[in-house]
């Protein structure tokens, strides 16, 4: 064995470690077992810290930053720490509170090791030959598979779970879809709900989204062709600010998290809560799932649940959750320039430091393309919503309950997935205008699903302007790129194609299902919204299948979908003949 590959200990030991912890809570363990688990914790944890020293001395120079150096030694005397002062004899698998089981911080720690050191790894990867959307798909197909595997582990759920159904639960987690075919509260422990909401946060950010992040932050940078890389999947133009976007988006889904699972642990503090969680897991879990906009739920009957059906202000809370998440991180981090801008502006107006202000254009013509049509649709849904299930869905409701509810409803089908409402009594006009509202979705770049906000407007904005005549789409004072428009007809013809191909075959495979039903469950998976109108777990065989891959080319979009499966071309620099076609 080459002197070199010592460098491998820690991730040698560490992989091990997470291995055995997944066996640990995984699997039913009697006490003679877990003894012996609980004997190698303590020798797992040894090799790594051995393994951090070792890997310097073999590979100084590779690491000569002084922000490696600390990280390195502020993880190293955190394992020392852990070493010395938990109790691994006393150890037990049968709770999964950090309180009552420190073996979750061991858990933890164990991660933090492995994360750090796969972020060291360099895959020879051929960037500039590779289709930056296989490598997209790819990574929500791994997950969803891992997930999977995951969720099959006996304690994950009370009763056992078919590869099927627990593929179906994966694929509907990492495309934050939420449509279940078991009741997620019910069905599966506290473990399996866990693993769910780790599957929701990695698929509603990305899983490439957070790997990039640790290889950032423990080797202090990253390379070109991994910037380029990541400049995709962040939807960022520049590459020196790649990272800058990384970071702002990671830092502020912490805080729309932190801040929602606090007002929401408010709310349930003192309220009994279904499936046998506490309130902070509860908080958490409908934080997580709100911010992503997957319409996970450990209550039965969503928010429509009889302890929970007429708390308006939770459901304001949750409703304010999935909005900002279903705005895009672009618009989220102009925002934050915006309000940087004008207070930074503000302060120098009160001490008079500068003699001349003036209004600088800080907000995108995206960033208002998308606030303004997300208003109008909430605004116009709202009101459509209310008007046509008055004296239907919301009879039970009143004055600003009533009101409160139709909001709801109306922000819901743009991906959310939550109900306050019984979603099988939607009358049909209403539930025409839920499938559009679904079909259209949330915003780009975001935890949401659909064509998109402003794909919708540029569909609308063209057609304006061709009836008006005009040669050019324009907006605020601006000129509307044409590969903007393109790539907008693009999405909104595959996503007809798809939807329809998919509503064909699933009609076909679900004879005895009434139509309506079938038309609402494909748009609900292909936008990723998780709306049903409760035949999802009396889909047959074939008929999960083709949701699961509804919801699959849903989440990574079906552009995306279609160029991971062509081959990538050399842009020409040569130009044919132009030549009209007849339209109309």
């Amino acid at each position: 064995m080459k002197l070199k590959a010592l460098k491998y200990i820690s991730l040698v030991f560490s992989s091990i470690a997470l291995c055995l912890i997944m066996f640990d809570f995984g699997f039913g363990q009697n006490s003679h077992v877990l003894k012996i688990i609980n004997t190698s914790y303590p020798i797992l944890l040894i090799g790594i810290i051995i393994g951090i020293p070792i890997k310097y001395i073999v590979n100084l120079k590779n690491y000569q930053k002084i922000r490696i150096w600390v990280i390195e030694i502020t993880l190293w005397l955190f394992y020392v720490i852990l070493l010395v002062t938990v109790p691994f004899a006393s150890f037990a698998s049968d709770s999964f509170s950090i309180w009552r089981n420190p073996k979750i911080l061991l858990f933890l720690a164990f991660l933090l090791s492995f994360v750090r050191e796969v972020s060291e790894l360099k895959l020879n990867w051929r960037y500039q030959h590779t289709n930056p959307a296989v490598i997209f798909v790819l990574s929500f197909a791994l997950l969803i598979l891992a997930g999977s595997l995951l969720l099959m582990l006996p304690n994950a759920t009370h009763s056992g779970i078919s590869f099927l159904d627990a593929f179906f639960t994966s694929t509907s987690a990492v495309c934050v879809t939420g449509l279940v075919v078991v009741d997620t509260g019910t069905y599966f422990t506290v473990f399996g709900q866990a693993i769910i909401m780790i599957l929701i946060q990695l698929g509603g950010l990305g899983i490439m989204t957070f790997t990039s992040f640790f290889a950032y932050f423990f080797l202090g940078g990253a390379s070109y062709q991994n910037l380029l890389l990541l400049g995709n999947f962040t939807s960022e133009n520049k590459i020196s600010e790649v990272l800058g976007t990384l970071k702002k988006i990671l830092l502020f889904t912490s805080l729309a998290e932190g801040i929602g699972m606090l007002f929401i642990f408010l709310h349930v503090k003192n309220m009994p809560i279904p499936g046998g969680t506490n309130a902070i897991f509860f908080s958490m879990f409908h934080s997580i799932s709100a911010f992503c906009n997957a319409g996970f739920s450990t209550l039965s009957s969503s928010f429509y649940d009889i302890g929970f059906r007429f708390n308006y202000s939770l459901h304001f809370i949750i409703t304010l959750l999935f909005i900002v998440g279903g705005l895009g991180f672009p618009v989220i981090i102009n925002l934050y320039a915006w309000l940087r801008y004008y207070v930074g502006n503000g302060v120098q107006r009160i001490y008079k430091r500068k003699g001349v202000f003036y209004r600088a254009n800080v907000i995108s013509l995206n960033t208002k393309l998308v606030l303004y049509t997300t208003l109008g649709l909430l605004v116009v849904g709202t009101l459509v919503f209310w008007g046509l299930e008055y004296n239907n869905t919301l009879a039970q409701h009143r004055g600003a309950g009533k009101l409160m509810t139709a909001f709801f409803a109306a922000a819901t089908p743009r991906t959310a997935g939550f109900n306050t409402i019984d979603t099988a009594l939607i009358g049909v006009p209403a539930l025409m205008f839920v499938i559009f509202l679904m079909w259209i979705g949330a915003s780009p770049a975001s935890t949401g699903g659909g064509i998109k906000t402003s794909t919708f407007a540029l569909a609308v904005l063209n057609a304006i302007s061709l009836g008006k005549g005009k040669k050019r789409v324009e907006l605020n004072k601006r000129h509307i790129q044409d590969s903007s428009l393109r790539r907008s007809f693009a999405f909104v013809f595959l996503s007809l194609i798809f939807i329809g191909l998919a509503i064909l075959v699933i009609t076909v495979v679900e004879p005895d299902k009434k139509a309506t039903d079938l038309i609402f469950e494909v748009f609900s998976a292909f936008s990723t919204v998780g709306l049903s109108r409760g035949i999802t777990s009396d889909l047959s065989i074939s008929g999960k299948y083709v949701i699961i891959l509804t919801m699959f080319i849903g989440r990574i979009g079906a552009l995306t979908f279609l160029s991971s499966l062509l081959k990538k071309v050399k842009h020409k620099t040569n130009q044919y003949p132009s030549e009209g076609v007849l339209i109309n």
